[in-house]
């Protein structure tokens, strides 16, 4: 993408969050503070984070990209699941049909790149169905005209969370088999969920960014808490609580996404640090080619780990 696509694309990224939310002014974040090269390593646990901590929005509004009316795809049904405080809000997920049989079948929770969830998500999910996985795919806070305040990889791992509970109970699907794998912001949220709860077998984060400070200075548009505070950054970046993995791990980019080689080494080296089983795996293509090849390399990480 040359500088004039990048700026039409973010030009357009501004009018539909205008249209959807009203008019926003951005944050100052923009040249705000120096982008590090390695945040720090924090030394708390991020589950434990997380039940301290709570973002601070200076905008409220809904998720920023375009989207498409959440009726279900075909192979899948609508179901929705409760999050934040008290359950508040009601959201939409999508899971694969599938036969309750005598013995309850492994599930992947899937989640879809992007800020909205739409039926090309849902069409690369065939090759978990075809192993066996029953396929969740969750819609996240203000996404897809539903309710709640985008708050960019914080209070969506709530919904995620909430999400896997719901996952675990559903008929016919054996709660000590879930595996988690998500492509792109879907892969951050992975990183950062499977720093959240021990429900997971493995976990496979398919091109995310556990930089969240370098994310943010790339699309600082997206930027909705106080930019002020540094920790807000920190929470929401898998390199600062790289120790906190409470699972396997296979972290995957593409090789055209040389920009991700030097932050999933530096992700592996902590986690290993701290005794977890990590990987890195660079598959041929880009940020989208490489997906399907990505999806076969974590169906064979979760049945190797299954086993």
């Amino acid at each position: 993408m040359n500088s004039h696509e990048r700026n039409s694309f973010f030009r357009q990224r501004r009018a539909v969050l205008a249209g959807l939310a009203g008019a926003l002014v951005l944050p100052r974040m923009a040249a705000a503070f120096d982008v590090p090269e390695e945040p720090r390593l924090a030394r708390h646990d991020y589950a434990e984070v997380r039940r301290r901590f709570r973002t601070k929005l200076l905008q409220k509004g809904p998720a920023p990209d375009k989207y498409e009316p959440l009726g279900a795809p075909a192979g899948a049904e609508k179901i929705f699941y409760r999050s934040g405080y008290g359950g508040e809000l009601e959201l939409a997920a999508w899971v694969s049909k599938y036969k309750r049989e005598r013995t309850a079948k492994p599930a992947v929770l899937f989640l879809h790149g992007g800020n909205a969830m739409g039926i090309g998500h849902w069409q690369l999910m065939k090759p978990y169905m075809d192993a066996g996985y029953v396929v969740m795919m969750p819609s996240l806070r203000g996404e897809n005209g539903q309710r709640g305040n985008f708050s960019g990889f914080y209070d969506e791992v709530d919904d995620v969370l909430a999400a896997a509970e719901r996952l675990a109970h559903l008929p016919g699907v054996n709660p000590q088999r879930l595996f988690i794998a998500g492509h792109s912001i879907g892969g951050t949220l992975t990183m950062l969920t499977a720093m959240s709860t021990h429900k997971f077998r493995a976990a496979a984060p398919i091109s995310g960014n556990p930089n969240a400070f370098r994310f943010f200075s790339r699309y600082p548009q997206d930027i909705r808490f106080d930019d002020s505070n540094r920790h807000e950054f920190e929470v929401r970046s898998a390199l600062c609580y790289a120790h906190s993995f409470k699972c396997p791990v296979r972290v995957l980019h593409g090789t055209e996404e040389a920009h991700f080689n030097d932050r999933a080494d530096l992700l592996a080296r902590r986690a290993r640090a701290a005794g977890t089983h990590i990987e890195t795996e660079t598959v041929a293509g880009n940020h989208t080619s490489a997906l399907p090849a990505e999806i076969a390399q974590s169906i064979r990480f979760f049945h190797g780990v299954a086993a």
